[in-house]
């Protein structure tokens, strides 16, 4: 499941590179993954009625039963027609769970929530004899506990069996079994779905922990007019009556709960097969919406499963173990997608790629999500973490996979370098605060499903994807993949164990192939502890130390890391190593300079630390760059920016020596040093644009926008109005550089862009709905037009966003409509989040998140999140936190921000805590640095006016 609100990598960097103007971020989220389903056929057997039990010490379930098997029959309920309008959807159902004892027990506990439970018949398997039930009863906290009372005991290496019957309410609010609605313009359709997070309890009664594997075998009644899908194939479908028909799908193999996934779907769904080889086992079937299959819009996705789908087969030697994939766009589905094995559900805009409609920034992102759920079908699938705590080995090395994966099927993107920058910024940012948490935190920490829907965040993903990209430099990437291959054929179908205090054996894999390397030694302390150091060198006397780097600089830590320092120096190009072991500081002749010579150390941002220098070097550094900048590898080009401004935040060195760190980009025609220097500048507008240095900083901003402006013209544009190179072949790097010239121009109120904008906007508003906008250039142009517009462009959009049916076009729209300055028009905009004929429920989180990025709208997203949390929340809450608060800089803002904290938050709870201490951190950065910050800006203000006069 890939991370961030819905919105997948490859589209935050896209779309997300933050301006000079806009609010920042579309890097943080949360994943919601909610369980889907449909109908049911069985009446339950009169029980004993369930009462409710005091909360248990632990939320674990016990270890005494071991489960084996599932046998599940989903059908619908007494009315099956669930189309009839206000008619409460119930569907039905029946289960039985095999299982061993592993040690003696009077009782059976299993995780249900939300499901009226009857009829328990247990069954000793060894004496085919049943075994008594004195009682049924629910624990009514969040360990969601149904226990099973039992008048004889249960025997350890005992085989025994479990029949319960069930019924539910389909869910309105996309998790466990709910039901998407569609029209294609015509007829409307329906599709009941369920995937899964930790809802499988909702839809059946189960051992819902990741370690508690099993087979499952279902079967699904439904409609003779749908299609059921599953994790298995189907192996018989049997016609009932006129109406009915049921269909059995063949076992899985063992599996976690939160992997058990199905859909039924109208049967004028399609779907087509990806070509295959005499070499290809695996069964290929993308589905999804028929007239988008008639479109081929799903011909891209099929054709890069396939392709990703051998990159992964023949990097690490092994064999996709089911006979077949299926993808399968559904049009409501939160988060973006989700790796069911066998069965992977995507939103449909993560998908469907129109050629001619969408970008090809779109064609990356769907290949870049493609390949994080395919690479989930081992790392996740068949070797799952044991407890949500060490989540990061399932999503870190998703992502991490995804970088090679992509890069080697689709080289023409050339996105490795920014998916990478990308990752380690999002971490860093996060990391930076002391309320962050390690990799993996205790097992005891992550209890309930609050606990665990915060672990999807930015440090399981990007953090443990930069933190193994680490590990991969550290003993060699061909190491590190044939240590994946170990440790994956060294527990098939079970869980990794835990890194502490089993670390030796979770890099068992490594060190069978490197054993002089003590890898659990080097990783242990990225893993267990939060935060990542700053490395201080002083090349004037060798001396090098490492600290805990943390916004907030009077917090305390003794927290270490084993750090490998690669370094070079412009007296020689040839990479040289260090190591530091603690926090002492040590003496490194190495580090020694002379003649005016630089150090620059952690090349191509490999180790996840940031590095500070002496003054002396750092001047050397930034006049490297301003005089020969190719000396400075392009990674570093970009970090030297971004370690600049954090430290400047951290008050770790001047403000002034980050600002002065931007000053070569006069030159500078590369997208990432640009990405760098735009985010971090972000950071100034969220705090001082309600003071007065916002106006020295937008005049003085011009050198900047010209700067890059300058960048576009370099790759063969002639004039501002045609910023557009209609090539599809273009290099995709320029496709970002283009969007973020425009960004960068039009926010900032060049007069040429925002003209440009509005001439291009103007022309498709007139032409009969032909719209000659290039469709990498959308996203901003949509933007700006709608920003500098009035009531006509803005509703222009609105209904062009309601009768689009591409997907991407939707997305593009849906975001512009946030960027219009009229307070009016954004908080209509606001109210019809809460229609979901309007904006999907999946639609909401991140559409509220883009209206919060807007300065006009960041107060009435604030109003009107605390006005509808429980309806808003439901998407992301985390992010919409993230999005709300930050530009939070003052006292007053800081005290709505701790009273926020009585609300019901949820999964937001950690999220709250986060902006809290980051609004903290923001008040004493401001109170500290505002004059500085305000003299260089009216410096540079003063040097632009000279020139233009």
């Amino acid at each position: 499941m890939p991370l961030k609100f819905g919105t997948s990598k490859a589209i935050a960097i896209a779309f997300g590179v933050l301006t000079v103007s806009s609010i920042g971020g579309m890097f943080t989220m949360i994943i919601l993954f909610k369980a889907q389903t449909q109908n049911i056929t069985m009446t339950p057997p009169p029980t004993p009625s369930p009462t409710t039990l005091a909360p248990p010490p632990n939320m674990r379930l016990p270890k005494s039963l071991v489960p084996q098997k599932y046998e599940i029959s989903l059908g619908n309920g007494s009315n099956p027609n669930i189309t009839t309008p206000n008619q409460t959807m119930i569907f039905t159902g029946n289960s039985t769970v095999h299982f061993q004892c592993a040690q003696r027990t009077m009782s059976i506990f299993l995780n249900s929530r939300n499901l009226n439970v009857s009829s328990p018949v247990v069954l000793n398997e060894n004496t085919k004899r049943n075994i008594k039930v004195s009682g049924l009863q629910h624990y009514d906290d969040e360990s969601d506990f149904l226990k099973i009372e039992l008048m004889d005991a249960l025997e350890a290496e005992g085989n025994y069996s479990l029949f319960l019957s069930f019924h539910g309410e389909v869910s309105d609010n996309l998790e466990a079994l709910y039901l998407s609605r569609y029209t294609d313009g015509v007829f409307d359709y329906e599709i009941a779905a369920m995937t899964s997070l930790i809802d499988a309890r909702k839809v059946f009664p189960c051992f819902d922990e990741p370690d508690m594997k099993a087979v499952f075998k279902l079967t699904i009644f439904h409609r003779r007019e749908t299609i059921a899908l599953g994790n298995a194939a189907p192996y018989e479908r049997n016609i009932i009556d006129d109406e009915w028909q049921r269909t059995t799908f063949r076992e899985t193999p063992k599996m976690s709960t939160y992997l058990f996934a199905f859909t039924v779907v109208d049967d004028s769904f399609k779907f087509v097969t990806s070509p295959e080889s005499n070499t290809d086992r695996v069964e290929i079937n993308t589905y999804a919406r028929p007239e988008a299959i008639d479109a081929g819009h799903t011909d891209y996705a099929r054709d890069i499963a396939r392709k990703l789908l051998r990159f992964y087969e023949s990097q690490f030697e092994m064999k996709y173990s089911m006979g077949k994939i299926d993808q399968l766009a559904l049009p409501d589905l939160y988060p973006a997608a989700m790796e069911n094995w066998g069965l992977i559900t995507y939103q449909e805009g993560f998908l469907l790629y129109q050629e001619g409609v969408s970008s090809l920034l779109h064609k990356e992102d769907i290949a870049t999500v493609i390949a994080h759920e395919l690479a989930h079908q081992w790392f996740g699938n068949e070797v799952t973490m044991k407890w949500w705590n060490d989540l990061w080995l399932n999503e870190g090395i998703a992502t991490y996979l995804s970088y090679s994966a992509v890069d080697s099927v689709e080289p023409t993107f050339n996105i490795k370098e920014i998916s990478i920058m990308n990752d380690l910024h999002d971490a860093f940012r996060e990391d930076a605060l002391a309320s962050s948490h390690p990799l993996s935190p205790p097992s005891k920490a992550i209890n309930t499903t609050d606990d665990i829907l915060g672990m999807f965040d930015s440090i399981s993903y990007s953090k443990g994807a930069i933190v193994l990209r680490m590990l991969a430099n550290h003993v060699g990437e061909v190491v590190f993949n044939k240590g994946l291959q170990v440790s994956k054929n060294d527990f098939p179908f079970r869980s990794f164990p835990r890194l502490k205090p089993q670390a030796e054996n979770q890099y068992r894999g490594h060190k069978a192939v490197r054993n002089t390397d003590d890898i659990a030694g080097f990783m242990n302390p990225w893993i267990t502890q939060s935060g990542y150091p700053v490395i201080t060198i002083n090349t004037t006397n060798g001396q090098v130390y490492q600290k805990q780097f943390l916004f907030n600089n009077t917090a305390s830590s003794s927290n270490s890391w084993t750090v490998e320092i690669e370094f070079i120096s412009d007296a020689s190009s040839k990479f040289e190593k260090v190591y530091l072991y603690n926090n002492e500081p040590v003496h490194k002749e190495a580090f020694i300079t002379k003649n005016g010579e630089w150090i620059l150390a952690n090349i191509d941002c490999t180790g996840y630390y940031r590095v500070n220098y002496n003054p002396e070097n750092w001047e050397r550094l930034l006049a490297q760059l301003q005089t020969n900048r190719h000396s400075i590898p392009l990674l570093n080009r970009g970090q030297l920016i971004d370690d600049a401004f954090n430290l400047a935040r951290a008050k770790l060195v001047n403000v002034t020596l980050a600002l002065n760190s931007t000053l070569f980009l006069t030159n500078e025609t590369t997208f990432l040093p640009w990405e760098s220097a735009v985010r971090n500048l972000e950071y100034f507008i969220l705090m001082f644009d309600r003071s007065e240095v916002y106006g020295p900083m937008q005049v003085s901003v011009i050198w900047l926008k010209n700067s890059c402006l300058q960048i576009i013209l370099i790759f063969g544009n002639t004039h501002i109005s045609y910023l557009c190179i209609y090539h599809t072949k273009c290099c995709f790097i320029l496709r970002y550089t283009q969007l973020l010239a425009i960004k960068l121009a039009c926010s900032n109120g060049l007069p040429e862009c925002v003209e440009m904008a509005k001439q291009k906007y103007a022309a498709w508003m007139e032409s009969n709905n032909t719209n000659s906008i290039h469709p990498n250039l959308r996203s901003e142009i949509y933007c700006q037009a709608v920003a500098a517009g009035e009531k006509e462009e803005w509703e222009f959009a609105w209904d062009m966003y309601q009768t689009s049916s591409d997907t991407s076009e939707k997305e593009q729209l849906r975001r512009a409509l946030s960027c219009t300055k009229k307070i009016w028009l954004l908080s209509r905009y606001l109210d019809y989040t809460l229609d979901p004929e309007k904006i999907r429920l999946m639609d909401v989180a991140s559409t509220i998140y883009y209206i919060a990025q807007n300065s006009a709208g960041q107060a009435l997203a604030w109003n009107f999140i605390r006005a509808n949390w429980d309806y808003v929340s439901q998407g992301d809450g985390a992010m919409l936190i993230a999005g709300v608060t930050s530009r939070f800089s003052t006292e007053f803002e800081l005290e709505e921000l701790m009273r926020f904290q009585d609300y019901d938050l949820g999964g937001a709870t950690r999220a709250v805590a986060l902006a809290i201490e980051q609004t903290q951190v923001n008040i004493q950065w401001v109170k500290e640095n505002k004059d500085d910050v305000l003299q260089w800006f009216e410096q540079k203000t003063s040097s632009v006016r000279q020139k233009e006069y």
